[in-house]
């Protein structure tokens, strides 16, 4: 290998990352079992896999941190259970390619959340906001046609696009003094802690699935909750957090793609404009906010 191998390991990364993103929301509609079920698995299972490595390498950092962190993860725990538990829901209720697109909307929310922060999006970022929004509202007008479950899939996508702005603005505070490892242990653990509450509350079962269920999430645990994260991570070292941040939009042709040839979902024709205008909204506020004096928009990692 020489010295361009960097430069190719960082470029196979980023394929299996998004690969492994984009089968997530066609792995959710093709499993027979209740969402908030999917997802208490998913992190359940995700808390089980890292706990080895947080209490053996890592257990000297999770002993030395500080309130303030731990309380930042917590609160990150709770942001990605609101997450999950609007999410995945939509990806079940209507379309694939619709859910992701919607939820890919988060660094517009999280260039809102700036806003509230004093921090003043460019004039880039404000265009993609706009154009954002105006795809989210043609493509949801789009379903209204459609049926009221479509609407209602749309409204949750989108809230699960608010709930991971804000468990991104969380992590990020978390991650200044933790690795990424410690920090979704924590967090990861939360979540799962709180998604078992609602199942066990609302009655929803958590066994009893078909082996095919079971293995699809296996393969969400493995694919995007363990092995996408990991990837992009590793990239995170090679290259930027904007270039990263766009190619994570290749989930939502991605996810799209797959669930039109596995699932048999065809991307409703009217949705489409709509859906691209939304893509090239995010796109732009991702650009505007690298070429602003303040940090790129971090890349979600949720999915």
């Amino acid at each position: 290998m020489n010295a361009r191998s960097p430069h190719v390991l960082t470029a196979l990364s980023l394929v299996v990352a998004v690969l492994a993103v984009s089968s997530s929301a066609p792995l959710i509609a093709f499993a027979a079992a209740p969402a908030m079920a999917i997802a208490f698995w998913r992190n359940g299972l995700a808390t089980v896999v890292l706990t080895p490595i947080t209490l053996g390498p890592r257990r000297r950092e999770l002993r030395g941190a500080t309130r303030r962190a731990v309380t930042f993860c917590l609160l990150a725990g709770v942001a990605l259970a609101a997450h999950f538990a609007t999410w995945m829901p939509s990806v079940q209720l209507g379309s694939v390619a619709t859910a992701t697109a919607l939820v890919a909307t988060q660094p517009v929310w999280q260039g809102l959340i700036a806003l509230g922060q004093g921090r003043r999006p460019s004039t880039a970022g404000w265009l993609g906001i706009g154009l954002a929004v105006a795809g989210a509202v043609w493509a949801t007008g789009a379903d209204v046609g459609v049926s009221g479950q479509a609407v209602l899939s749309d409204v949750l996508a989108l809230l699960g696009a608010m709930a991971a702005a804000v468990y991104t603005a969380l992590g990020e505070q978390a991650r200044a003094t933790l690795s990424t490892t410690t920090y979704t242990w924590i967090c990861y653990g939360t979540c799962a802690f709180l998604l078992l509450l609602v199942c066990l509350t609302a009655g929803v079962d958590l066994t009893g699935y078909r082996t095919s269920t079971w293995a699809a999430i296996l393969a969400l645990v493995v694919g995007a909750q363990l092995l996408g994260h990991s990837m992009f991570n590793y990239a995170l070292h090679h290259t930027s957090a904007t270039t990263v941040s766009v190619l994570i939009l290749l989930e939502v042709p991605g996810a799209a793609l797959l669930a039109w040839l596995w699932l048999g979902q065809q991307p409703r024709a009217a949705a489409l404009p709509g859906l691209a205008l939304l893509l090239a909204g995010v796109f732009v506020v991702i650009l505007g906010a690298a070429r602003s004096a303040r940090p790129s928009v971090a890349p979600t990692l949720t999915d």
